[in-house]
């Protein structure tokens, strides 16, 4: 298993992940995403809605606010319950969370706290010029709470009938206590999940298809099933909703911790909201003539997590290079062998030497002509084998290079990221072969 530290030095070298704020010293638990990292995250995402909404009859997507109604967070228990144990040290006053500290303080070796209080990870903020309670608000820690106030609209508007989900991906905040192993736990953060309503009786059926499903997209997309592990939690570990949940558990460089997870929440959520806000939420099957709180089986995923996973389970050190040129046998490279899926950079254009203007007005115009179709990149700096072990290390599927015989045949080298093969392939069918390459390359 790669070092966590490798990982790190990797996003911020080549553009991937940086620290927020990193001239003022940074701020702990929030992190930005570089060129790369942004077009990996996107990548994931868009999937992601392909595969669960797109894809599918069943489920429509939705774009809540960050910022709702108060009273939201009340009847959805966040107010009350949405806490963690805090202790302090005695010696040096740094806090922790109780659970994460096992015997003595992290920064001072002593071994003396106070007892554990309850903290609140909500953070709040103010709606409107006068700070006081009546315009105290917070900011989402979940997006699950806008599709259960939404709920009613969305199944009324489009005629939806049970089973049906209503997704949504979206920023979210947590005021953690300890943060840390990168950005596995933030503090700013971004969600996919839906939830998916059912008939009560139906619950476990959909629970049991839904974890399976979950599973798969991971799979799909190249995590290593070695990798992977599913956790039930034990009754007295269950969240004040849930009848059922199960962790899908990754083998991060720091432990086997939680990835995504499903959620059977009964029909905790929908009573809630219609009794708080006087609304009456149950849904009226026309069938059967009857009215019912559906059950809610949720799916979820930290997008974040998941890119540090994906970041985690591709990343491959190579001794000495596997071209052996002079200039590699004593480096170590990196290969990072995404799926194309989630590729920042579908295809790379490389001139064979910088110092040939023509070389260079051939690969601008293929460039020109692909980067319309594919995330491309234009590099023409340093020796050809060394651009090569770049595009590897940021997980370029593949590479195209024009030489002296392009010019002639008007003819380019595609070069694949994991298998090394070259093949010579005409600049008007390029387009054609590419698309190919990379449906080919997709895990569906």
């Amino acid at each position: 298993m790669v070092e966590l530290n490798k990982i790190v030095s990797l996003c911020k070298r080549r553009g991937f992940i940086f620290p927020s704020s990193e001239i003022y010293g940074g701020i702990g638990g929030i992190w930005d995403y570089g060129p790369l990292g942004v077009e990996l995250k996107r990548n994931l995402i868009n999937f992601w809605w392909k595969r669960f909404v797109q894809e599918r009859d069943d489920i429509v997507g939705i774009g809540g606010s960050i910022l709702m109604n108060p009273s939201v967070w009340k009847a959805s228990g966040h107010l009350d319950r949405f806490t963690d144990p805090l202790i302090e040290c005695k010696k040096c006053h740094s806090r922790f969370r109780a659970d994460f500290v096992e015997g003595e303080c992290p920064n001072c070796g002593s071994r003396e706290f106070t007892e554990p209080k309850q903290f609140n990870l909500l953070f709040k903020t103010y709606v409107g010029p006068v700070e006081d309670e009546s315009s105290k608000t917070y900011l989402r820690p979940e997006t699950a709470q806008s599709m259960f106030v939404d709920f009613k609209l969305v199944s009324e508007s489009f005629r939806l009938k049970i089973p049906f989900g209503i997704a949504q991906v979206g920023r979210c905040f947590r005021n953690e206590i300890t943060i840390g192993n990168f950005t596995f736990r933030s503090r700013e953060f971004d969600l996919a999940e839906f939830e998916y309503f059912v008939k009560p009786k139906e619950d476990e059926k959909w629970f049991d298809y839904w974890l399976s499903c979950w599973k798969r997209f991971f799979l799909d997309l190249g995590i290593k099933e070695k990798n992977i592990n599913l956790r039930e939690h034990k009754k007295e570990e269950l969240a004040h909703y849930s009848k059922r949940t199960v962790d899908l558990e990754y083998k991060f460089p720091f432990g086997v911790c939680e990835l995504a997870g499903v959620a059977n929440r009964t029909d905790y959520d929908l009573k809630r909201h219609s009794e708080f806000s006087g609304k009456d939420l149950m849904y009226y099957d026309s069938e059967t003539k009857e009215s019912y709180f559906p059950y809610v089986i949720e799916p979820t995923m930290g997008i974040d997590r998941a890119v540090l996973a994906f970041l985690v389970d591709a990343y491959e050190e190579i001794k000495g290079g596997r071209t052996k040129t002079t200039e590699s046998t004593k480096e170590t490279e990196i290969v990072l062998r995404l799926n194309p899926v989630l590729s920042p950079i579908k295809v790379a254009i490389l001139p064979l030497l910088k110092n040939k203007a023509k070389l260079r007005e051939k690969a601008k115009e293929v460039y020109n002509l692909l980067k319309s179709y594919f995330s491309c990149y234009y590099d023409e700096v340093g020796s050809i084998g060394r651009r090569y072990r770049r595009q590897d290390e940021i997980g370029t599927p593949f590479c195209i290079t024009i030489d002296f015989e392009s010019l002639e045949k008007n003819d380019v080298t595609i070069r694949d990221r994991d298998t090394m093969k070259q093949k010579r392939v005409r600049i008007e069918e390029l387009k054609d072969v590419l698309e190919e390459k990379l449906r080919n390359s997709f895990y569906y």
